[in-house]
């Protein structure tokens, strides 16, 4: 077991991590950049190193500078948490070079889930469906139209690389697709230093479902079920739950058995997420895989009763997947979770600025992630995800109630949040009623307040 992780991350995940680590008698190192000095998390760790000023180029996503604060902790494991470097196989790959354990998967297959035209076909060459797309697109518009008329429009234009909904951007015919190649390809670029594209056959309001999957060095590969992250806005995910609702257990165990049975074919080592997109023509296609711990990783836990990021580092040291998880692994309840962000709550973009009160909810059943506090400033340098709330019901109407019971008691002053939306999509019927898919936001908008 290791004796000592530096955890290369910050915010919620940093101090969920450093938690984690304390309860299993593993001492933490956290880093931090300028503006994150006084974060509750770096003072709860055993030790704590700053990266450098405050932009992520400069401190969380500077290799070199994270690389020199691992080496200055003396730890023997780096765990990456989610974005930032957690799925960059050359870091990863850096990392494992410096004599340190990477806690995820092995760079190859960072790198090969990562690249998303390759991540299809390998999935595809194991029997899983996947949705019509294009190779990787060739240089000049001519190129792209002829693709996307054999596709068929609407597409999507997507990065190769990257993730979070960004660089994301739907065609309708020829002519929005050549207007908006470049804009798409410099996004991607900026983003992930990457400006090759691919297309993608546009769903219509269909539901996202992922599995959640880990597997150890000896290629054993087990599932922990379903999330569905339908509620999403700009592509990015803002309302989780498991079990998803209105879809027939069965069905969704035998999909996540035979994806996890292809995933112990290739030999995947770790914690990973594999998400689909659903819809009652084209039933559940292969969109991506992620090779590292999800935002919405508590809703699993809560459900199943398991420490993912327990179990994601023990697997990085050696145990078995047989040795960490239960046979089989049980599936209680319903959970829901919430993205609180300091955000404007129609247009969602980001409200900076200092927390003049922060007091999250408690009660049973309830769980707040954070790594923030009262008197905390929020910046523009990073997510504004404030905090997660977790409800766990017996069932999901309990969870439903739960959750905007917390919501409601959550004090938060000094910048603009999202929680009066969160409130109306808990309160929206076809919410209510199962019936999710990723359009709802935009109907939960046009809809009474």
């Amino acid at each position: 077991m290791f004796e000592k992780v530096f955890v290369a991350n910050r915010g919620a995940i940093a101090a969920r991590v450093i938690r984690c680590l304390r309860e299993m008698g593993i001492a933490s190192v956290a880093a931090y950049s300028e503006a994150d000095a006084e974060a509750p998390y770096v003072a709860e760790a055993d030790g704590a190193i700053e990266l450098g000023p405050a932009p992520p180029l400069d401190s969380y996503l500077n290799q070199d500078r994270v690389l020199g604060a691992l080496a200055a902790s003396g730890a023997d494991a780096l765990h990456p948490g989610y974005g930032f470097l957690a799925e960059n196989s050359g870091f990863a790959a850096r990392v494992e070079k410096s004599g340190c354990r990477f806690i995820g998967p092995a760079a190859r297959w960072i790198e090969a889930m990562g690249h998303k035209t390759n991540a299809r076909r390998l999935m595809e060459s194991m029997g899983l469906p996947v949705s019509a797309a294009s190779d990787v697109l060739a240089e000049g518009t001519e190129a792209a139209i002829a693709e996307a008329r054999r596709i068929g429009f609407p597409v999507l234009i997507k990065a190769v690389r990257g993730g979070g909904g960004i660089g994301m951007v739907r065609a309708d015919d020829e002519i929005a697709l050549a207007r908006n190649l470049d804009r798409a390809a410099e996004m991607a670029a900026r983003a992930f230093g990457d400006s090759e594209l691919f297309l993608e056959r546009f769903m219509d309001r269909p539901r996202h479902v992922e599995f959640q999957v880990l597997g150890d060095a000896a290629g054993d590969v087990r599932h922990l079920y379903e999330r569905d992250c339908s509620i999403q806005r700009r592509h990015q995910k803002v309302i989780e739950e498991a079990p998803a609702p209105r879809l027939e257990r069965a069905f969704l165990d035998g999909v996540a058995a035979r994806m996890s049975g292809a995933l112990a074919k290739l030999g995947y080592d770790n914690i990973g997420t594999v998400e689909t997109l659903h819809d009652a023509a084209s039933g559940l296609r292969f969109l991506e895989m992620n090779t590292r711990l999800q935002v919405e990783h508590a809703v699993t836990e809560a459900v199943c009763g398991i420490d993912l990021v327990r179990a994601q580092i023990l697997s990085a040291a050696g145990a078995r997947v047989a040795e960490i998880l239960p046979d089989p692994v049980p599936l209680q309840g319903h959970a829901i979770e919430a993205r609180v962000c300091a955000e404007d709550p129609v247009r969602f973009l980001p409200s900076p600025g200092a927390l003049k009160t922060f007091r999250p909810p408690e009660g049973d059943g309830i769980r707040v992630e954070t790594g923030t506090r009262e008197g905390a400033a929020v910046t523009p340098f990073y997510d504004p995800l404030l905090a997660k709330v977790v409800a766990h019901g017996r069932d999901r109407n309990e969870a439903i109630a739960s959750l905007q019971g917390a919501l409601e008691a959550f004090a938060v002053e000094g910048v603009k949040t999202n929680i009066g939306f969160l409130l109306r999509a808990l309160r929206f019927a076809p919410f209510v009623a199962g019936d999710v898919h990723t359009g709802l936001v935009h109907d939960i908008l046009a809809g009474p307040p």
